[in-house]
């Protein structure tokens, strides 16, 4: 395993060279070559009759398609699975998450991030946004296994104003660190919320962003009382607040938006920022309404589609996600024509949001980051391929993962899943969590 750190990642190639036969895409048999890590040739014929010049994946005529990109998670929290399951939000946050939190340290941070990378490896997820604390050591897993992420260390206002100053100049180094780990890692800026941070450090958040050039993450409107609040101190409402500070923009990912009104819905979509809806978790923590999606879609607002955290979720299963994201919708609106299967199926791969995804994935020019999934299960044999990903498949039916032409799961496996599994309990224990009702001492735990 990794002990890099912040230490600069020297040598490391943009990608690999591939080339994946017998796939399908859109009924027809397909190829793909990769260079470097980048779709060189995708299409009927690619590949054959030619003799390979690179590692060859035989798809078997599997299901090509797009990966998953996860809007908005805190990986690291596969520790607390279980914990606090029955609270409100800030009762869970403060009863059960945030005094455990606080005896956390980079090892457990690593280790439970790399058990979240290979859930979501084998769930078809290969790229998420992540706000946790220990921001480096998440970095160091989200390397070793592979995959991409935008990370970033949660801003949250200590009492004492030379707190908030030590905290500024620990959260710079930091974003120098992640800077370090290469191509497949981004850093952001992220402001815990507007409940955590004062207006100052806001403004600070505001101003780092811009001079680094890096995006901002941050929970916004996901409780009605946060809204309420928001209006009683600032006369405005959360979106407009955050607007007033600079923090809105291109490059601002706001998780959750449960409670934003049209006007608020307007302000963002004229200034380009994007919203991760996070049903599962809403609905676990009892939020009490849902993302209007309606309204944001008439007025363009940019979207993706989050997890949250796996102990407010409490799975990182994307694709599962998905199916209750589109039936809340329906629900919500009492429209069954609200949210057709192909929209559900590009906001849950990013393409409905160039601040987190690609409007076309798997074209020559992109990256070679694709899912292949099994035509046999259940699930996929029979009916549209698109629908059956939103209405029917958990991500069980991914076969094989690739990222940047790495082969990361093949036929089910992840390399080193069982090591990261034990040493993940290790730390639950460690952390008083227990270590999970599938422990068993010196058994092998499974793939």
């Amino acid at each position: 395993m990794s002990d890099r750190g912040g230490v600069a990642v020297d040598g490391e190639p943009e990608g690999r060279d591939l080339l994946l036969k017998n796939a399908v895409l859109d009924g027809e048999l397909v190829g793909l070559r990769a260079s470097a890590g980048v779709i060189t040739e995708i299409g009927p014929g690619v590949g054959i009759g030619q003799e390979p010049a690179a590692p060859v994946l035989d798809a078997g005529g599997s299901l090509l398609v797009p990966p998953l990109v996860n809007a908005h998670t805190h990986s690291a929290m596969t520790l607390f699975r279980g914990h606090g399951d029955d609270l409100p939000l800030m009762r869970w946050l403060r009863e059960a998450i945030w005094p455990v939190e606080a005896r956390l340290d980079a090892e457990d941070v690593y280790w439970g991030s790399r058990l979240a990378c290979v859930e979501m490896i084998r769930n078809g997820t290969t790229s998420f946004w992540d706000m946790y604390w220990q921001p480096e050591a998440v970095a160091r897993a989200v390397y070793d296994a592979g995959i991409r992420a935008t990370i970033a260390g949660p801003m949250i206002d200590p009492e004492a104003e030379d707190a908030i100053r030590e905290r500024n100049r620990s959260l710079e180094r930091g974003l120098d660190n992640l800077a370090a780990f290469g191509h497949r890692i981004g850093a952001a800026v992220a402001p815990h919320s507007i409940y955590t941070v004062g207006a100052e450090s806001l403004e600070f958040a505001a101003r780092l962003a811009g001079e680094r050039d890096l995006p901002i993450h941050i929970h916004l409107s996901e409780t009605e009382g946060e809204v309420s609040d928001c209006i009683d101190r600032h006369g405005l409402r959360p979106a407009q607040y955050l607007d007033r500070l600079g923090l809105l923009g291109e490059n601002t990912l706001l998780a959750h938006g449960v409670w934003l009104d049209r006007a608020e819905l307007e302000l963002i979509a004229e200034r380009g920022a994007t919203i991760a809806c996070n049903p599962v978790a809403n609905m676990k923590l009892a939020v009490g309404g849902f993302f209007p999606y309606p309204q944001a879609r008439e007025l363009g607002v940019r979207m993706g589609l989050g997890t949250d955290g796996p102990g407010s979720n409490n799975s990182l299963d994307l694709l599962s996600d998905l199916k209750i994201f589109a039936l809340t919708q329906r629900h919500a609106a009492t429209d069954a024509e609200v949210i057709p299967a192909s929209e559900a199926w590009a906001i849950a791969t990013g393409r409905r949001s160039e601040l987190i995804g690609r409007p076309e994935p798997l074209v020559p020019g992109e990256r070679a980051d694709f899912l292949l999934l099994e035509p046999d299960r259940p699930e996929l044999a029979l009916g549209d391929l698109e629908s059956n990903l939103v209405y029917t498949a958990p991500g069980s039916v991914v076969r094989s993962t690739v990222v940047g032409g790495r082969v990361l799961m093949d036929r089910g496996v992840v390399e080193g899943a069982d090591e990261i599994i034990a040493r993940a309990r290790e730390r639950s224990v460690r952390l008083g969590l227990g270590s999970g009702p599938g422990a068993r001492g010196g058994a092998d735990v499974g793939r």
